[in-house]
């Protein structure tokens, strides 16, 4: 007996049963667990795929459907069942499902008879003669359908014509075999010869010509002689007294003197005034058009060192990078666990086995890092403070808004310096940091945390520092910095808000003059734990400022904000590099603030700065671009503020926007990267981006202007590579494309003009070296760009003017086909339907006159006729 199993096509009624799925003959049943244990026909157990058959007595099955009665697996083949002439039945086990239930019936003795005898399978060489029977192909008559007419219209007809002198005609030719050793070079060549009868007058001849030095060689010839040791010692030679006193009484030395001091004095102002470490030949701007004195071979991104390690990397990636502002070669990266955005934003926190670090890596020591910032959880963004770069902020994803102070531990971090001599130990005053061992890298734990309950409801998606020269009250007004510190942050979060954050203790937990002049005589000291208290007044009870929500301009809900950008209140527009913000740290690398002495003032004694912009551009959940202001209004009824609509919104990018930056030239001009595409707008334009990609076959992950020329940014992919676009020279593709990782790009932040930090999914960390190429900008760079952006929103607006055209002339159409069809329509003669009018009436006419004359007409139309 055969144990394959039986296919519809083995069946005689199988054809007539494709119409239900199955043949006719069998009946799909679906047999659950139990009634499989009670008849013996447990699957893959009692019937497998080898053995597929199991026979059942008719009287037990009728017995299960009287017990079970219509919870019996039987009941829908009850009739089929008891009509069934044998007694015992056949079960099919269908393990693939292949007439969708688990089991078939056999519900006919001849199909049963089939299944368990089946018959011989056909001869393989009588299948293959049939199935490989060739036929040759029939000729058949051609069917003209005009090509050739076509062709023979087209082409066109050479005619050639050749001719030979007459005494050439009839003459004899010799042929005869020719060596081609004999041959000059061992071939024949059939040269070209000048045609008497033909010629062509040259217009234009290109010659090249090279001119040379006169070279001259000539030779000299020395007597030698033996050698022989000689030395010489000697001593300087000194005035006395009485010729040192009369020279400098002298008048000769006098007038020497007066007569140098302009050009010596001259001379030590350029020194003060004209930087000798200035690029001349950058500044001619002709090396960056011709490609640059060191060639093609050095235009793209080169790897100059990768930092990474497995006891605090393993099994994360980096979510957020961050240079030191201060010191050079210290970059700092925020570790996370391997979970999507779209996981992050649903699922809430989970019990990690080690804790949330990050990490300082220096370019100097790239084995091991620095130093470590312990996280409450994991950090998704973080800034250094722009006035004190010893603090960092940092957002969790569990929405809450951490405060670090590193200020103990900078020596470790300045012997990290290219160059420098490394200083491992760290002097503190505590007994927990003098146990450990100098090659130990130290923790540092946060000194504040937010109040869980007053935090954000979602992760902090993007952190930012408000600048020194401002702050804003709770409305959102910009008032004057007496401080002259930066206190105050911006968060935000999917939670559809934006909170603000002032570091300083508020008014009411204000403390007597008598405290306050012991805190000041007094050090911050560190805790037990290790942990400095500058921020002791805000641990675990901070507060936000105000929040501002995001409410949607049509409908219902709010905007859920992932990145924003403020305006820079003290952004200087020649350069964007950090040696700008190394200026603004110089006057307060040696005094440090007293946090935890400053208060909020009140608003009433600040002045309002009208001047500051309070408007940003956010980028959202969706994809959307919102451009909105963060002041909030007060209802005139009830007293409460509420956070006014956006002006705007765009629909550009169709994912998560990962990247709102400012560039560093024109504050004015935005960089957004989301989904397949980026775009660049201009604050003011609200007609739309000024410039939009198009979509890419990979996903965007991260974008970043460049520091030293206006006409390029840097683009992150998901497949691991990065695009640099150069706006002077491509608009519609980048310029380069360099495979970086063959994981997806999360940050990428450039340090001064010649680094570029870039990280991936898989923890790893890229320093690459910038080529002359793309940081040194060309002549009159900065003005080409801004006559670019300026083009481009010309060109928008005339978009939209025209857009504007044909939306009224769309709208006058349907007007006018609306009129049309309300109004009563005259049908319009053509002429030839007047003519055939005319020519009927004449033969009315004639008709008439021949039947009057032959007295055919009736009686009414002679009468009619006469009366007429």
């Amino acid at each position: 007996m055969s144990s394959q199993r039986p296919r519809s096509r083995d069946s005689s009624a199988g054809s007539e049963g494709e119409s239900k799925g199955h043949p006719d003959d069998i009946m799909p049943l679906f047999l659950t667990s139990a009634t499989q244990q009670l008849f013996g026909c447990r699957a893959d157990e009692d019937v497998t795929g080898e053995n597929t058959y199991k026979l059942l007595r008719k009287d037990d099955i009728v017995q299960d459907m009287k017990t079970r009665a219509a919870v019996s697996d039987f009941s829908p083949v009850k009739q089929i069942v008891l009509d069934y002439p044998e007694d015992e039945i056949l079960l099919v086990f269908d393990g693939d499902y292949m007439y969708g239930q688990n089991f078939y019936l056999v519900v006919t003795p001849e199909a049963k008879e089939r299944i368990l005898n089946p018959p011989e399978a056909l001869q393989p060489e009588m299948a293959e003669a049939e199935v490989f029977f060739i036929k040759s192909p029939e000729t058949k008559p051609w069917i003209s359908l005009g090509s050739e007419q076509e062709i023979e219209e087209e082409s066109q007809t050479l005619r050639y014509r050749f001719s030979r002198v007459r005494r050439a005609f009839g003459a004899p030719v010799c042929f005869s075999d020719w060596n081609a050793a004999d041959a000059k070079d061992g071939y024949m060549e059939c040269a070209s010869y000048q045609d008497s009868r033909f010629s062509i007058k040259q217009m234009e001849r290109d010659c090249g010509m090279q001119a040379v030095p006169k070279l001259q060689s000539s030779t000299a010839q020395t007597q030698g002689t033996y050698q022989k040791d000689m030395y010489t010692q000697y001593e300087p030679g000194e005035l006395s007294e009485e010729e040192k006193e009369s020279i400098l009484q002298s008048e000769s030395l006098k007038d020497f003197i007066i007569s140098v001091t302009p050009r010596v004095l001259h001379a030590l102002q350029q020194n003060e005034i004209m930087d000798v470490f200035f690029d001349d030949w950058g500044s001619l701007g002709t090396a960056a058009e011709d490609g640059g004195f060191e060639g093609m071979a050095n235009s793209g991104l080169k790897v100059h060192q990768a930092f990474t390690d497995l006891q605090y990397i393993k099994e994360k990636k980096i979510s957020c990078i961050n240079w030191h502002p201060t010191i050079n070669g210290v970059i700092a990266v925020a570790m996370t666990q391997k979970v999507s955005l779209e996981e992050q934003l649903k699922h809430s926190t989970e019990f990690l086995l080690s804790p949330p670090l990050i990490l300082f890596w220096g370019l100097s020591d790239p084995s091991s890092p620095q130093l470590l910032l312990e996280c409450p959880d994991d950090v998704f963004a973080f800034e250094f403070c722009p006035s004190d770069p010893n603090i960092i902020v940092g957002g969790c994803m569990n929405g809450q808004v951490v405060l670090w102070d590193i200020s103990v531990h900078i020596n470790r971090l300045q012997g990290t310096r290219p160059g420098g001599v490394k200083n491992i130990s760290i002097n503190t005053d505590t007994s927990d940091f003098e146990e450990k061992r100098e090659n130990e890298t130290p923790v540092v734990r946060y000194c504040a945390v937010s109040a869980i309950e007053s935090s954000h409801k979602a992760l902090i998606s993007d952190v930012q520092w408000l600048p020194q020269t401002f702050e804003v009250t709770k409305m959102g007004v910009p008032v004057e910095n007496k401080d002259n510190l930066c206190v105050q942050l911006v968060t935000c979060s999917p939670d559809c808000a934006l909170m603000f954050w002032d570091i300083r203790a508020p008014m009411r937990v204000a403390q007597s003059a008598r405290d306050q002049k012991q805190n000041v005589d007094q050090k911050p000291h560190v805790t037990p734990h290790g942990v400095t208290d500058t921020f002791r007044h805000l641990d675990r009870i901070w507060k936000p400022l105000f929040r501002v929500a995001l409410p949607m301009i049509d409908s219902s809900g709010e905007y859920s904000p992932l990145k924003f950008s403020l305006e820079d209140y003290t952004h200087d527009s020649h350069t964007g590099s950090n040696a700008d913000g190394t200026h603004l740290y110089a006057d307060r690398s040696e005094v440090t603030p007293e946090y935890s002495q400053l208060r909020v003032p009140s608003a009433k004694t600040l002045k309002s700065l009208e001047d500051v912009n309070t408007k940003l551009y956010i980028g959202t959940q969706d994809g959307e671009i919102v451009y909105t202001d963060l002041k909030l209004e007060k209802d005139n009824d009830s007293g409460r503020l509420y956070s006014v609509k956006p002006f705007h919104c765009f629909s550009i990018h169709d994912w998560l926007v990962n990247t709102v930056q400012r560039s560093p030239f024109f504050k004015d001009i935005i960089l957004t990267v989301g989904g397949w595409n980026f775009a660049i707008w201009k604050e003011g334009v609200m007609d739309g981006p000024i410039m939009q990609s198009p979509c890419s076959e990979q996903l965007c992950s991260v974008g970043c202007w460049s520091l030293s020329r206006p006409a390029v940014f840097f683009i992150g992919k998901e497949d691991g590579n990065i695009e640099v676009w150069d706006l002077l020279e491509k608009t519609h593709e980048p310029s380069q494309v360099h495979s970086i990782t063959t994981s997806k790009i999360t940050c990428i932040k450039p340090w001064t003009v010649s680094f570029l930090a870039v990280s991936d999914d898989l923890g790893m960390l890229y320093i690459l070296k910038i080529p002359w190429m793309l940081h040194s900008p060309s002549s009159n760079e900065k003005l080409s760009v801004r006559k670019y952006f300026e083009a481009e929103v010309d060109r928008l607006a005339y978009f939209a003017k025209r857009r504007e055209i044909w939306t009224q002339q769309r709208k006058d159409k349907k007007a006018e086909e609306l009129r049309k069809k309300t109004e009563l329509v005259v049908p319009v003669k053509d002429p030839e339907q007047i003519e055939e009018e005319d020519r009927k009436e004449e033969y009315l006419k004639l008709e008439k006159a021949i039947l009057k004359g032959m007295s055919l007409l009736p009686a009414t139309d002679n009468t009619s006729d006469f009366t007429t």
